[in-house]
């Protein structure tokens, strides 16, 4: 019992290690502009040192989350679908994967939350509760869509084995006329969508299916096809919001 308790504390150990590590860099960086640039004590010493403390387990247990949790469910489902052997249900489980992965994306509802308070004081809507509410909740489900549809496409790619980066440069291109004729205050909002919907919810599952779907097909090389996937929910986002602008403007 003791020597089983141990050997679990030891594989804690090292993700423990590791985010002590991933903070460690922007510890010293405030610490020295505080200190040596600012010439000014850091205030609230002790709640500082108890939150980082909490953060560093956070990580720990968000990062062994992931080993024992998402990766292997999200690389299990992608294997199952293969093995079934339906293209229709292999897509529309990419779909509502990327859909509802992106619409629970906490970085996403801070986001729409807050260019919904900017858009009313800019008077680009209306200034009450329901208005903000409205354009928030549009400005989700419309990224929660461009999200779904760009896991669909990135799993038919792996199925297919069509290159990656052609899909990329197109996309971008798209991007690119876009921007040309979006409203201007939606443009900067619609980049930062692309960054928001990668985030701690998203990532792990739509990699996993990406190498899990790219292992269990024959002739498809997990480090070639597997990965990708990210980027087309990185790219599609800022189409799909510029368009969004362009519909509600």
């Amino acid at each position: 019992m003791i020597a089983r308790l141990s050997r679990r504390f030891t594989r804690l150990l090292k993700p423990l290690i590791s985010s002590v590590g991933d903070l460690l860099p922007i510890v010293l960086v405030v610490g020295f502009f505080q200190l040596v640039v600012l010439r000014q004590t850091i205030p609230d010493f002790a709640q500082i040192v108890i939150g980082v403390i909490l953060v560093v387990l956070g990580l720990t247990f968000f990062i062994k989350g992931l080993e024992m949790g998402l990766f292997p469910v999200g690389e299990s489902m992608a294997y199952a679908f293969a093995r079934k052997g339906s293209l229709f249900w292999l897509l529309a489980f990419a779909f509502a994967l990327g859909f509802g992965t992106t619409v629970a994306e906490p970085a996403l509802i801070a986001v729409a939350n807050e260019a919904a308070k900017v858009a009313a004081e800019g008077g680009v809507i209306a200034h009450h509760a329901e208005a903000m509410d409205a354009y928030a909740t549009g400005l989700r489900f419309t990224v929660a869509l461009s999200v779904g549809v760009a896991i669909l496409l990135g799993v038919f790619r792996i199925i297919k084995g069509w290159p990656i980066h052609y899909f990329i440069i197109g996309g971008y291109l798209g991007v690119v006329v876009m921007t040309m004729f979006a409203p201007e205050e939606i443009i900067g909002i619609a980049y930062d969508s692309g960054g928001v919907t990668t985030s701690t919810i998203t990532v792990p599952l739509v990699t996993a299916l990406g190498v899990g779907l790219a292992s269990s097909i024959r002739g498809r090389n997990p480090m070639i096809d597997g990965f990708g996937l990210i980027a087309f929910a990185s790219l599609t986002p800022m189409i799909f919001v510029m368009a969004y602008g362009m519909i509600i403007g």
